[in-house]
């Protein structure tokens, strides 16, 4: 009798798991979707990801309190949100899982939860900059009607600054050059953090895959230095460039990434 119980629950449980693994690979998420989930995953499991995170604030704080300031304006620190000090990750699991990529209607309902986990190492560094009397100023690509919401997000770990007068929205384009050069006019900016290349500087505004490299090498004294830069391997204008800023289809992404990874 044990044996049938054991063998039915066998033969169940091999029904229930081929149900499970046909609904998900009948998904055809394809390169994007599948490669965001697991690049998702880096972010969420891999110590490695946590350990590179914590190494950027570190170098920050090092470069903070070796800081000399050259004027008598009032210091400050510029740093994008997302994937900076906020953990965007299960947006890109739940979008993968559903075979996407990112849409704005879903973005914003995502936001809205005000639910996002912290960057590691984010938190303390930026609470100990306010400490050394540095204002820190939110410039983001997220919408200005994200404000409320995003704003609550920060409060709730207790984000120096966190307030209307710091928080600076995408309003009428992308470059952040200008929202810079507002704080720069009443603030000496001690550094800027972020993880897209053009949150540091409008060389990198839109360039190409070979401008991108170009002028990295170009500014190679100011990373570690004057830019801090956190790890973020699932989207940015490095993807961006691949698809020349254009508005693809999955497939079509798909077809660009194919061409262009390196084989042997």
């Amino acid at each position: 009798m044990k044996r049938i119980i054991l063998v039915a629950t066998v033969f169940i449980f091999s029904c229930k798991s081929t149900h499970i693994n046909s609904a998900v690979n009948n998904t055809g998420n394809g390169i994007v979707p599948d490669g965001k989930i697991f690049t998702a995953l880096y972010q969420q499991k891999a110590a490695e990801y946590r350990a590179l995170c914590l190494q950027a604030f570190n170098i920050a704080k090092l470069r903070l309190d070796a800081y000399k300031p050259a004027s008598s304006k009032p210091l400050a620190i510029i740093t994008d949100i997302d994937e900076t000090v906020l953990d965007n990750s299960p947006y890109a699991v739940h979008q993968g899982l559903q075979g996407k990529d990112y849409e704005p209607a879903s973005w914003m309902e995502w936001t809205s939860k005000a639910t996002a986990d912290t960057v590691p190492g984010a938190v303390a560094f930026l609470r100990y900059a306010a400490t050394k009397g540095v204002e820190v100023f939110y410039i983001t690509n997220r919408d200005e009607k994200e404000r409320a919401s995003t704003l609550k997000n920060l409060q709730q770990y207790y984000f120096p600054n966190a307030d209307d007068t710091h928080f600076l929205p995408k309003q009428t384009t992308s470059s952040k050059e200008v929202r810079r050069q507002a704080v720069a006019a009443t603030h000496e900016i001690v550094m800027l953090m972020g993880d897209n290349l053009a949150d540091f500087s409008n060389l990198f505004d839109k360039k190409n895959f070979e401008e991108r490299l170009q002028n990295t090498n170009a500014s190679v004294a100011d990373f570690g230095n004057r830019f801090i830069v956190l790890p973020n391997p699932n989207y940015g204008d490095w993807e961006g460039a691949l698809f020349q800023y254009n508005r693809l289809t999955l497939a079509q992404k798909d077809s660009v990434i194919r061409t262009a990874v390196k084989n042997y």
